[in-house]
């Protein structure tokens, strides 16, 4: 997403509108649910009202307390989780899985989601070994998992959250782009968003790990023709942004602290809005590093589209990269949580330590929602693709997105998601997820299957290969 349009967008975490969203599909605000907070950009600041504003006024979500501005939705799922070998390596395992989540919300004022999987060993494992799967509860960090999602405020731009980052992206994105805090399986953090502004100035701040010292960093946008026109009735038309990023290494195993930094401009090019939707285009340079490191820097120029209508958000983006000495854009992406310990390709070593080729890239993006019926509820898309994927002049493909659908009146929820990294190289990383939810009975009950590839770090800074798969019921009052 471009900065401008994540700076004049109110940031949510999906699945608050009660209708069903699986958890694996839950984000970070500011990336995928999206809802327009500011006034149209060809329409004057002043004594302006969105219609989707005013409409959600007047129809709160129907909850069990609709007489109040309050909402509360209380779940529980059991099912089997079970861990199993790859290529020969490791053991299988099994485990009972009760996964209880209370949520409540004040629309504008608070959201709270509280719960988390508790893994009851049922086979497999050391003789003697404890009752409760250990690697989920055994570093402070792991007990963020407990907060699935916190947010104080609602109006944007400024607001705090809490909770797990899934495909983060940082405004510009040329640092931290399509980022999850949870790819390490035994490491479950909380991750936190803090944005704000003071016009000409919006700030976006982020920590990977409430509860450690791991990966954190910011970016300040600056309006330029706010400086040089004052107030204008088209706000973000010229940005300059400075970013950067620093992870301590000290949190969900150790490794080497890393910094970068980046410096981009956007304008934006073509902006067209009406009753029905709109339409925009946007240019964006950039030149990041490694400060302290000289010698490793990148450039990057590109272009952005975005449409946005009732029943459609889509939002595409291709960027030119120049790499030079170790430095690339995006590097604390999908992959980041496993490459801090190995990354993928013919070197083994962590990707602080890593050397990476000089040379160029494309780089491009995806993400299309689509609903029949409105995409104003949060969570309700009977169609939803992201995906991004980088292609180097030496050889490397990486790619990762996600693909789901709700099909049956939405009963039926499919997901998918893959990530490849390093492809066309030896040593290349590959990793799959797929889950389904259907909901009968009414509703109220539905069963989940979820199943996928994994990769666990050892102790040696090595990546362990494993697979998951789970079955299971649950129940909750969201219908």
């Amino acid at each position: 997403m471009s900065m401008r349009w994540a700076v004049v967008l109110l940031l949510v975490l999906p699945g608050v509108g009660w209708a069903e969203v699986p958890p694996e599909s839950k984000g970070v605000p500011g990336l995928d649910e999206t809802i327009l907070l500011e006034p149209d950009v060809d329409e004057p600041l002043e004594g302006v009202v969105e219609d989707d504003e005013a409409e959600e006024e007047e129809s709160p979500p129907t909850t069990s307390s609709s007489g109040s501005r309050w909402a509360n939705r209380l779940s529980l799922e059991a099912t089997t989780w079970a861990l199993l070998p790859r290529r020969g390596v490791g053991r299988d395992e099994g485990f009972l899985q009760v996964y209880p989540r209370m949520e409540v919300v004040k629309p504008g004022v608070l959201q709270l989601e509280l719960g988390a999987p508790v893994r009851l060993r049922m086979w497999g494992g050391d003789a003697g070994g404890s009752l409760v799967r250990k690697e989920d509860w055994d570093e402070l960090s792991d007990w963020g998992q407990v907060v699935q999602n916190l947010m104080v405020g609602g109006d944007a731009p400024n607001f705090v959250w809490v909770g797990a980052l899934e495909s983060y992206t940082l405004l510009s994105g040329h640092l931290v782009r399509r980022y999850s805090n949870r790819g390490n399986p035994n490491y479950n953090p909380a991750g936190a968003v803090v944005t704000g502004m003071l016009r000409p100035l919006y700030v976006e701040a982020f920590a990977s790990d409430v509860l450690g010292a791991r990966l954190m960093g910011a970016e300040v946008v600056l309006d330029v023709q706010h400086i040089l026109m004052r107030q204008q009735p088209y706000p973000m038309k010229y940005m300059l942004a400075l970013s950067a990023v620093h992870d301590w290494g000290k949190a969900g195993g150790t490794s080497e602290p890393m910094t970068l930094a980046h410096l981009d401009g956007t304008a934006i090019l073509v902006s067209r809005r009406n009753g029905k939707g709109g339409f925009e285009l946007q240019a964006n340079v950039g030149w990041g590093g490694r400060p302290g490191e000289g010698g490793a820097w990148g450039a990057v120029a590109g272009l952005g589209a975005e449409y946005m209508s009732s029943t459609v958000d889509m939002r595409a983006r291709l960027e030119g990269r120049l790499q030079r000495g170790g430095f690339r854009q995006g590097a604390f992406g999908p992959d980041y949580e496993l490459a801090r310990f190995q990354v993928a390709g013919p070197t083994a070593v962590p990707q602080a330590d890593a050397p990476f080729p000089d040379g160029y890239s494309a780089q491009g993006e995806v993400i299309f929602n689509w609903d029949a019926e409105s995409l104003g509820v949060l969570g309700q898309r009977h169609f939803r693709l992201s995906m991004g994927a980088e292609v180097f002049n030496w050889g490397r493909v990486d790619v990762d997105g996600r693909l789901e659908t709700q099909l049956f009146h939405r009963n039926l929820s499919v997901g998918v998601g893959g990530l490849a990294v390093g492809a066309g190289q030896s040593g290349a990383r590959y990793l799959a997820l797929g889950d389904v939810r259907w909901r009968f009975l009414g509703g109220k009950l539905y069963a989940v299957g979820q199943g996928g590839t994994l990769l666990f770090p050892t102790a040696e800074g090595t990546l362990r290969p494993g697979a998951f798969a789970s079955v299971g019921l649950g129940v909750d009052n969201a219908r």
